[in-house]
């Protein structure tokens, strides 16, 4: 999971009331219990979000460490016990095959040649691995008729991953955020820990597959709690801002898988600071407004007291009367069937599958793979980190300005464009730093895209579907994640085709936005029935002027 993902959900409950003033053709909720009580945005809010942004450290770890732990190295066989005096040069001269697998059937070795002219081929059963540490292909031996278990241990992570967004989205929504959050954070230290002792290579894949369901569903609920404790435009803020530790992660990884070579110890290195955050569970509060949809006033109440305390705000005398006056959003049942009961919400989620699935194909294709576009593995992960980080900032000011769908239209592009322009490079300049550049030119923009496509997602959809929206949508990206491993396999076919088909991605789902509507200043629908006889879907609607404070 940049890796974000890296796949994150905005999800926000909008109150509406009869109250509504409309100015610029952009209709205002006055009666929004975070703004009305403590604030859009304090030292509360900015105390929670460093807090929440903190967790979503191990689970980047934990998605890019596979990258270091089943680095490829270069390999050769053994020599056997009569041949152990035979220099390496000659070894690997007189005796190599076409490849590691198989070796010369020889007994002696010297300056003219193998004594066996006619010796046949056998199968190796020992490597000799260069560099220092072991990585999980040399522990397990994942070579030549074994070579498959590794992208197989990397699909099974990354299936984990799209499962726990739409379960973990589900729970979310009948336990809670911060529960949730906090029994997934355990999990997530405690199975990275089982994993780092593991003794045998098929339960370190189931293990791993349960940590990627894990993983996902703490980045999900860090997000909607970071959300849904601040109000009006700081929710972008606070949102974007929760990705920022994103691009520390790519670099930390780097520095802590090169201090670290063995993938036992990076693993105990990703893990155990994990068991730190479990003492979060007595600072963090639950969702106000989640508490609030469950009919849990009394416990909305010690939530926003806490807040406004340390806001230096004063709460209204009579606002537990005000809260039991609220809608209940829970009076509509919500279902996955929901996202396909009306032309509008088909056609929204199958738009939504598509530009999902390519923006994780871009953007994990490019950050599991760093080693695979050539230069240093390491050096090549920090840059990405780099790269991430002014990608992310951007991304404020472009959602406040210039709304959702064209800068996300123009960002999946200009990736899709820098993948196709890396094709003719070898072939025309054979310069390595000129396909480097410009796959980090994908990457800054796939970035900012990874941070636009949640949040557009959450508004097209009304509160009562939001998460089942956002999880669902999820699953076409867990498609995606699923082949990742398996794409730059293709480049036996042609060292071309995994760059083209990113490419081709980027360009499909680029478009494909385009036939979406503007959602940026627009009332979010409450529940289906609100949308039905709300605003129409429009490709053409301009982005409306912000409301002036």
């Amino acid at each position: 999971m940049s890796r974000n993902t890296k796949s994150w959900i905005f999800f926000n409950k909008s109150y509406t009331s009869n109250r509504m003033v409309e100015t610029q053709n952009v209709e205002v909720d006055e009666d929004d219990v975070m703004s009305k009580t403590i604030g859009d945005y304090g030292k509360w809010q900015l105390q929670m979000t460093f807090l929440l942004a903190l967790v979503n450290i191990p689970c980047t770890w934990h998605i890019v460490s596979f990258t270091f732990q089943a680095a490829e190295r270069h390999v050769t066989c053994a020599r056997s016990n009569s041949l152990e005096n035979t220099t390496p040069i000659l070894w690997n001269n007189f005796t190599q095959a076409t490849d590691h697998c198989f070796i010369k059937n020889v007994t002696h070795v010297n300056s003219s040649g193998y004594s066996d002219v006619s010796a046949s081929l056998i199968k190796c059963d020992e490597w000799k691995f260069e560099g220092k540490g072991d990585t999980l292909i040399k522990e397990f031996s994942l070579l030549c008729d074994r070579e498959h278990l590794t992208n197989v241990a990397d699909m099974t992570f990354l299936a984990g991953v799209a499962v726990g967004g739409l379960v973990g989205g589900i729970f979310s929504d009948r336990y809670g955020r911060k529960r949730m959050l906090m029994c997934a954070v355990f999990l997530q230290a405690l199975l990275g820990t089982l994993i780092a002792v593991t003794p045998w290579f098929e339960l370190y894949v189931i293990l791993r597959t349960i940590l990627g369901f894990i993983s996902v569903s703490v980045v999900f609920s860090g997000f909607v709690l970071t959300v849904e404790i601040v109000g009006g435009k700081w929710r972008i803020v606070s949102g974007v801002a929760y990705m920022f530790p994103v691009a520390l992660s790519y670099i930390m990884i780097s520095g802590i898988a090169w201090l670290l070579p063995h993938w036992r110890h990076l693993q105990f290195a990703i893990s155990l600071p994990g068991f730190l955050f479990v003492a979060l569970w007595w600072i963090l509060p639950e969702s106000p407004l989640w508490l609030l949809a469950m009919g849990r006033t009394h416990a909305v109440l010690e939530v926003l007291r806490s807040a406004a305390k340390y806001n230096k705000k004063e709460l209204p005398d009579n606002l537990d009367k005000q809260l039991l006056t609220e809608p209940d959003l829970q009076t509509e049942k919500a279902s996955v069937f929901d996202l396909f009961r009306t032309g509008r919400m088909r056609r929204t989620t199958f738009l939504l599958c598509i530009i999902w699935f390519s923006l994780y194909l871009l953007y994990y294709g490019i950050v599991l793979n760093l080693g695979n576009i050539g230069g240093d593995l390491y050096v090549n992960t920090v840059i990405s980190g780099i790269v991430e980080a002014p990608a992310i900032a951007i991304s404020v000011p472009i959602l406040l300005r210039m709304g959702r769908r064209w800068p996300l239209s123009i960002t999946m592009l200009i990736t899709g464009v820098s993948c196709l322009l890396t094709l003719p490079v070898p072939y025309i300049f054979n310069k390595q730093w000129i396909v480097t550049t410009l796959a980090m030119v994908g990457k800054f923009s796939i970035s900012s895209t990874n941070v636009i496509v949640p949040i557009f997602t959450a508004e097209l959809y009304p509160t009562t579907i939001r998460n089942i929206g956002v999880g669902a949508n999820n699953v076409s990206a867990g498609i995606a994640l699923i082949l990742v491993p398996f794409l730059w396999d293709l480049k036996y076919l042609h060292p071309t085709v995994p760059m083209a088909l990113l490419g081709a991605c980027g360009v499909i789902g680029g478009l494909t936005v385009l036939f979406l509507p503007e959602t940026s200043n627009l009332p979010l629908d409450a529940t289906i029935k609100q949308q039905r006889s709300g605003r129409r879907m429009s490709c053409t609607r301009k982005v409306p002027k912000r409301v002036s404070a």
